[in-house]
């Protein structure tokens, strides 16, 4: 490894650790704990790689590198923080930083990174992918302690080898959390393949994935879905993996440690895919988070569809008091439509309930409490819908909204325990069996076939 490195981190020991170690590794460094000094080096045209601490006492290393970028477009900048946050990633990778690494770091990982970016500087540069914007289509944003715990954590596995195993109800975003972890990895210049039931039908339907994913991301969406057969495939393909073996990543709704001691999820793969977990919170479990995410839906609305529009005060509550079943992806959808269907500058309450008025009734029954009977559970979450409005009526057809809310896991538990089995779940409910398949399609009710083990 041969080139001069600019050093600037105000942590002296840092420094000196950088300098011994790249010196020794054979190139010249220059070392600082002065933002405005680096970049004196910098325009002189000294330096073919920049390592960079983000806070600085005269300045910060993330906003120094557009300017860096102007005056010597190709110098390759590793950034290296504290401030291990997603989003520290995220703005990193706006800024065109060639790679970033959250504090501490691990020193021989930072020299491959330097030989690599010493490496690309001595050829001729190539156009970088366009860097995802922050935000654009991945959910995070939130200043919640629960959304702050999950990036930090995302940013300390981001560049490690360990399998990921992303958590969360449906809508809160586990797949785009994959793709951000991709993304912003070392590996974000691989293929992105997410697993589908059908590409492990066959016995060489794991192989083909990893053809695909070439050294990339694998992503196995829902694994808890996965018939036992599939499982086993994918428990056989991760005990061959090799050299070149690709990140592998699995999210689930479901609580994979209760289907494993209820016999439903192998416990082979189980302990293969959790190396990491990462729970991504409902709505529920950061309300104060709703009001800054609806913000930010309206904000790409106006960019997206050149129209303006904010919610009034009355609106705000009653979309911060709503506990959107279908999380975020809900809430974009409906802030989507009222975008368009709104005719006023400012959407009132009246139209948020209306938008409500044809999606389920806010936050799905919880279990019953010791010797709970199932209609004080249902009388006790009506109530708690018709206070949620403030004395004033919910928008009309709370009679089907009701019976859907409940149709839905009634036929879906029901498919669960008859193995998916549209007959025999037809018999149990006691409903014709068209009539079950009717209900199936008009509810979006996923059935998966499997063989009971009792």
């Amino acid at each position: 490894m041969d080139g001069t490195v600019l050093v600037a981190d105000d942590d002296r020991t840092i420094r000196t650790v950088l300098t011994q170690a790249l010196t020794r590794a054979g190139c010249k460094v220059h070392a600082t704990s002065s933002l405005v000094t680096l970049m004196r080096w910098v325009e002189e045209g000294k330096g073919d790689l920049v390592i960079s601490d983000v806070v600085m006492p005269d300045g910060n290393g993330l906003e120094a590198l557009p300017r860096i970028t102007r005056l010597r477009p190709g110098l390759p900048v590793i950034v290296i923080s504290a401030q291990n946050t997603i989003m520290t990633a995220i703005q990193a990778a706006e800024a065109e930083a060639f790679d970033y690494l959250p504090k501490p770091f691990d020193l021989p990982d930072l020299m491959k990174r330097s030989a690599r970016a010493l490496d690309v500087k001595r050829r001729v540069p190539k156009p970088a992918p366009a860097p995802r914007e922050a935000g654009d289509d991945l959910p995070l944003v939130g200043r919640t302690a629960a959304m702050q715990a999950l990036y930090r954590l995302v940013a300390r596995v981001m560049n490690t080898e360990l399998p990921v195993l992303i958590t969360g109800e449906s809508g809160t975003g586990k797949s785009l959390i994959a793709r951000a972890i991709h993304d912003f990895s070392d590996r974000r210049t691989m293929p992105f393949v997410v697993a589908q039931a059908a590409d492990l039908q066959s016995m060489d339907g794991p192989a083909a994935l990893l053809s695909r994913a070439r050294g990339g991301s694998l992503v196995f969406d829902e694994v808890a879905d996965l018939e036992d057969e599939a499982q086993g495939r994918i428990v056989r393909m991760l005990d061959m993996l090799g050299d070149n073996a690709p990140r592998v990543m699995a999210t689930s709704q479901s609580d994979l440690a209760n289907r494993m001691e209820a016999g439903r999820f192998r416990q082979d793969l189980f302990y293969r895919l959790g190396g990491v977990t990462l729970h991504v919170p409902s709505l529920r479990e950061r309300v104060d988070d709703i009001p800054l995410l609806a913000e930010h839906f309206l904000a790409r609305g106006e960019r997206d569809f050149g129209t303006v529009r904010r919610l009034s005060n009355d609106a705000r509550e009653l979309v911060r008091a709503y506990s959107w079943p279908g999380n975020v992806r809900q809430l974009e959808n409906t802030l989507k439509r009222l975008m368009v269907t709104s005719t006023e500058p400012e959407i009132s309450r009246a139209e948020v309930e209306a938008a409500l008025g044809s999606q389920p009734l806010p936050e799905p029954m919880k279990g019953l409490g010791e010797g709970d009977k199932l209609s004080a559970s249902v009388a006790r979450h009506l109530k708690r819908y018709f206070d949620l409005h403030g004395g004033q009526l919910p928008p009309a057809g709370v009679y089907n909204r009701i019976l859907r809310e409940v149709e839905a896991p009634l036929i879906e538990i029901a498919l669960d325990a008859t193995g998916g089995n549209q007959a025999k779940c037809a018999d149990l409910l006691g409903i014709n069996r068209n009539t079950l398949r009717k209900k199936i399609t008009e509810l979006d009710i996923r059935v998966t076939r499997r063989r009971k083990l009792m």
